[in-house]
């Protein structure tokens, strides 16, 4: 498969086992949503994904090649980036500064586009933003044009949306489902699903291609979300979100 995947993953947290030999997938040209509530395992395995946190067990595989023994930083090198729900920016740098670690100008001059509320912050430093500046910020990495490789482009953020108005938080999420048609795989972790990407997922529903294949879909039909749900660190729901009852 084309994407990211953990294959009965266990991970442990010292004495307390965190993710209970959880196996989901994450297509590539697919948002694919990590849902629970605080506790349930959606930010580990995030984590595990990205390589910051070690598994007892299991296996970690990118377009099913096996990759658990390799380090983050070589994850990165190869067009995996890691947007973490929290420390997502070096606070004592200007958003400037940021914002040149993150890749060329042309990725800087992308994420003023996406977010032109940071033009008039430039010289300011990151941590002296609001809550939303820093995570469009730190989003501001996801935005970057991935390097020339074969692996499929990955991208996992935990709670892309913290702290943005509605407002940022839907225009956030259009260009992260932008991102599929790299085709990236996009993997959110989230405590609910976010009505834009629900309605999204409506759209995508009943194509031709997502009936060929769980979780793609293509065109103007919409792309496909599907959505993992996690509970006290088991897997309770795997599917395509439009499936998923509108509490979830």
């Amino acid at each position: 498969m084309r994407g990211i995947e953990l294959r009965n993953a266990r991970v442990r947290h010292g004495p307390v086992e965190a993710l209970h030999g959880v196996t989901l997938a994450a297509p590539a040209a697919t948002v694919t949503v990590l849902l629970g509530a605080n506790g349930s395992g959606r930010t580990t395995a995030l984590r595990a994904l990205a390589g910051t946190l070690p598994l007892t067990t299991g296996a970690v595989l990118r377009d099913g090649e096996d990759i658990t023994r390799r380090p983050p930083h070589e994850r990165a090198a190869r067009g995996l980036t890691f947007v973490p729900d929290r420390r997502a920016v070096f606070p004592t740098l200007m958003v400037a500064e940021n914002l040149e670690l993150s890749g060329t100008r042309a990725d800087t001059a992308r994420a003023l586009d996406a977010y032109p509320e940071l033009r008039p912050l430039l010289s300011r430093p990151a941590g002296t933003l609001s809550g939303g500046e820093q995570r469009m910020l730190a989003l501001s990495r996801a935005l970057r044009k991935p390097h020339s490789h074969h692996e499929t482009p990955v991208i996992l953020i935990d709670e892309p949306t913290q702290g943005m108005s509605p407002q940022v938080a839907a225009r956030t999420y259009a260009l992260l489902t932008a991102l599929t048609t790299l085709p990236a795989c996009v993997v959110l972790a989230e405590q609910r699903l976010p009505p834009a990407l629900r309605a999204n997922a409506g759209r995508a529903a009943g194509t031709p291609a997502l009936r060929a294949n769980a979780g793609r879909a293509a065109g103007t039909a919409g792309t496909a979300v599907l959505v993992h749900e996690l509970r006290r660190g088991t897997v309770v729901f795997s599917g395509e979100a439009a499936e998923l009852s509108p509490s979830g």
